[in-house]
């Protein structure tokens, strides 16, 4: 094959679930996270979905080696089965005997029910796992749904994961399955790989197979993949696999994109068009980068003099000084003009924003705002959308306002109402009616957020890391200790300790190493803490 010609020691682009060559994206942590809290809460369902060749298997695969020790395991991979069937496709995967001909119900759910009693008495656990569950009639999924009702005054005797096409949500939507849809404890979509985890990706792949020489894609290549694949992982692998044999078949040194688009189209049935698509994204993309350029420029400049709010933009002129505004109102006798209220400097927003998170920003220095928020633990990304995405989200932003003459506004959006938000900057708060937002932002946000940090690392004692301080932070919160001062760097005896103290509790190896089993368990237990952008009742 290509492999020696390119360089590699085997091939990087096989379908094979092979774990070494697993990627894990910031979906697919997400992903595990939700898994593990949802096995965690002992609830009744699990709920992934995701579109064709996203990665759900693979996730699962991971979250099995995870999952602790002393836990049955059952997988139906064929869903498209009678009630019947299904009851003894679950017999079979658990070891359990039943009467050959038997082809009742209650026989099965008795023999489950038994089973379950009895693995429940020796400690252990019982999780199924349904592939293709799009596929599953709602007949048979209510049948499923009642084997969640064996349980015992402290938890669920099974608790089941259902991975699945997005057809699943939409079925799952209809009213007759409302209570199955309600004993849903965590449920996540996996998208498709970012542009940037593309490239990411492929080359993670190409050192996985032991790349010598260089890149054996050009860049253009690499430029035009995503383009091609929607980013999904299982195309990226077909196309690429397909795209070095034809280079290799050919004599080229590497895949250019002519041989790219070719590999493309042979596996996937694209159109004639799409040369011509290509040429005409070409044109479009030098223009969309002109906008693209002005508009990091204009997000980034920082200007000496004075800035205002746009005058479109009103504001009531009550100051506080907490991030959400207990019992303030707005009201048009209120309003005033916002280009006498906040302090106008953008790292006064992000400081804003990194201080309801309790982690520093410090302006003036090279390292970018998104650099200091990872280094610190959290994840951040600068995007655009509406409000509605932002009510999604639930959590502080700052938002980028309209360029009035002399350069983008910046604040930070800390609460949000049915009619109103609150936005702040510095040591100003001023509530915003829900229109004049509306009217005076661009849609972009700056975003960071606590999630599961970077499972590729493992702290022993001693070990300096950035980590360190979010396990400090987070070893906190779950041990109801008070907030470290600080930004601890080095992984003391004093932090092994009480990491030894928190595997016990979960059922760990109490070694006192953060490997990836303890940082997902601490990630998904603490991780529903953080401040949000909505208040709701009782909060």
């Amino acid at each position: 094959m290509y492999t020696d010609y390119f360089g590699l020691k085997e091939q990087p682009f096989s379908i094979a679930p092979n774990p070494q060559y697993f990627f894990m994206s910031q979906g697919h942590r997400e992903a595990l996270a939700h898994l593990l809290y949802g096995i965690k809460n002992e609830g009744g369902f699990v709920l992934l979905t995701g579109e064709v060749g996203t990665g759900k298997t693979t996730v699962c695969r991971l979250f099995l080696e995870l999952i602790p020790d002393g836990t049955e395991t059952a997988f139906i991979l064929n869903p498209k089965l009678t009630a019947e069937e299904l009851l003894a496709s679950v017999c079979d995967e658990f070891g359990i005997n039943y009467p050959p001909s038997t082809t009742s119900i209650k026989v099965f759910v008795s023999l489950i029910s038994d089973f379950l009693l009895k693995i429940h008495e020796k400690g252990q656990r019982a999780v199924l796992i349904i592939e293709e569950a799009q596929n599953l009639k709602p007949d048979v999924l209510e049948q499923i749904r009642l084997l969640t009702n064996l349980e015992t005054r402290e938890r669920k005797l099974l608790q089941i994961i259902m991975l699945g096409q997005p057809e699943l949500r939409d079925l799952l939507a209809k009213p007759e399955l409302r209570q199955l849809s309600q004993r849903i404890t965590a449920r996540y979509h996996l998208g498709s790989l970012s542009k940037k985890e593309v490239l990411a990706y492929v080359n993670y792949r190409l050192s996985v197979a032991g790349l010598l020489r260089g890149n054996p894609f050009t860049a253009s290549a690499l430029r035009s993949l995503f383009s091609l694949t929607k980013g999904v992982p299982r195309m990226i692998n077909i196309i690429l696999d397909r795209a070095l044999l034809g280079a290799f078949a050919e004599g080229k040194d590497r895949v250019d994109r002519k041989t790219l688009v070719t590999a493309a189209r042979e596996v996937s049935g694209l159109a004639p068009l799409l040369r011509r698509r290509f040429v005409f994204q070409a044109a479009l993309g030098g223009f969309i980068l002109l906008v693209c350029t002005a508009a990091v420029f204009g997000f980034y400049y920082r200007s000496n003099g004075a800035r205002i709010w746009p005058k479109g933009l009103f504001v009531t002129t009550a100051q506080v000084t907490s991030p959400h505004m207990e019992g303030s109102s707005y009201g048009e006798k209120d309003h005033m003009s916002a280009t006498s209220a906040l302090s106008s400097d953008k790292d006064e927003a992000y400081k804003t924003l990194f201080s309801v998170w309790q982690i520093d920003y410090r302006p003036g220095q090279d390292i970018a705002v998104c650099e200091q928020a990872i280094k610190q633990g959290l994840h951040c990304v600068e995007a655009k959308g509406t409000l509605t995405n932002l009510r999604q989200i639930d959590r502080p932003v700052v938002l980028a306002l309209k360029d009035t003459g002399s350069g983008k506004q910046y604040v930070a959006l800390t609460g949000l109402q049915e009619k109103a938000a609150t936005l702040a900057r510095g040591r100003d708060t001023k509530i915003v009616d829900i229109g004049q937002i509306e009217s005076s932002w661009t849609g972009e946000y700056l975003l960071i957020w606590r999630g599961v940090p970077k499972l590729d690392q493992s702290l022993k004692l001693g070990s300096r890391s950035p980590l360190v301080a979010w396990l400090d932070r987070r070893l906190a919160v779950i041990q109801g200790r008070p907030a470290p001062n600080g930004h601890k760097q080095v992984y003391d005896e004093e932090l092994v300790k009480q990491v030894r103290k928190f595997q016990q509790g979960v059922g760990l190896e109490a070694d006192g190493i953060t490997g990836p089993k303890t940082l997902i368990q601490i990630a998904t237990i603490a991780g529903k803490d953080g401040p949000a952008l909505q208040k709701k009742d009782g909060r």
